[in-house]
This record gives C-alpha cells, structure tokens and sequence, in this order.
C-alpha cells in the first residue's frame, strides 16, 4: 500500500521535468522573447551590427574566395532548420559550382565544438560566436570583404535566398 501513495508525488515530478524539457527545447529553437512566430513565412530581422563592426570585418579563408558564402547555423533537434531544409537543399544543388555552402552544426557540443573549430578555420569565427545559440540563421556572405549581406532566421523561401546570391554573385565577378 505503501508504494501506491508515492506514485503521486514521483508521476508529478516526472511530468514537470517532461515539461520543463519540452519547454527547453522549443526555447532554444525559437527566437529569443517570442512565444510562437506567427508568421514564419517571413523572415525575421536578425541584428547584424556586432559581425559587421569595421574591426572584426576581415576576409574570409582563401578556400572560400571568388563565391559568395552561404552560412547555415543547424542543429537536428530545430524544426525551424527541418523546415528550412528543402530550400536549403535546391539552392545548394542549384549553386553547387557558383556559391560556397557551410553548414555549422550546433545539435550537441560535440558537434559544436567541430563547427567552432570549423568557422575558426574559414574565418567565420565571429559570426559563429554571434549566432550558434541562434538555429535555423542563414548568412550570406562575401568572402572578400566578411561582410554579411544578409542574414534569415527560419525563412522557407528559396527565391528570398536566390536574390541575395545572384546579387552577390554578380558583385564578386565584377571585381
């Protein structure tokens, strides 16, 4: 009889450390301070100013010169990079031989601390240390300059990426 009076007590801790994971989890794949996008089509405005401050502006690495860089911060657990995937995928078929494609994968710290590593040795350290706690980014960068050209936070939107690379694209040919 004993044993059947303590499953109240354990079935509610159970379901409030459910909860709070669930919780965690949706935290950290969300934007900061909103409780649902509502309208996740669009993108969202992403603050660029502490990437893009003349001092930390620097070329990127020589591997990455002559084609736009298309910087993706993600993690398995994000459903905003499950739902940004597909465009993700067409572009990078489409731009395979036009624009650089760097994924830095932020789903456990094992694998963060190979994409830290990773965006050390490109150059992308600064925008790595601004943005991994920020899932489903997207920067597009000129590998000339560092400068970020644009960034999306959780954007399905294949033509809003097509736009900026074919911009870019042009710019760096006519240099």
């Amino acid at each position: 009889m004993n044993q059947h009076r303590n499953i109240g007590p354990r079935l509610t801790k159970l379901s409030l450390a459910a909860t709070l994971g669930m919780v965690t989890v949706l935290a950290a794949c969300s934007d900061k301070g909103s409780v649902a996008n509502v309208n996740q089509n669009k993108e969202t405005p992403v603050k660029t100013a502490s990437v893009n401050n003349a001092e930390n502006v620097q070329p990127l690495a020589q591997e990455l010169q002559g084609k736009p860089v298309l910087v993706d911060i993600y993690a398995t657990w994000c459903a905003g990079c499950r739902k940004i995937k597909p465009a993700l995928e067409a572009i990078k078929k489409d731009y395979a031989d036009t624009a650089n494609f760097v994924v830095l994968d932020v789903t456990d710290k094992g694998t963060t601390q190979a994409a830290q590593a990773k965006a050390k040795q490109l150059g992308l350290e600064d925008f790595f240390t601004t943005y991994k706690s920020k899932t489903a980014t997207v920067g597009i960068i000129d590998p000339g300059t560092g400068k970020v050209l644009k960034l999306f936070q959780k954007n399905p939107n294949k033509s809003d990426y097509v736009a900026v690379l074919n911009s870019a694209i042009d710019q760096i040919q006519q240099r």
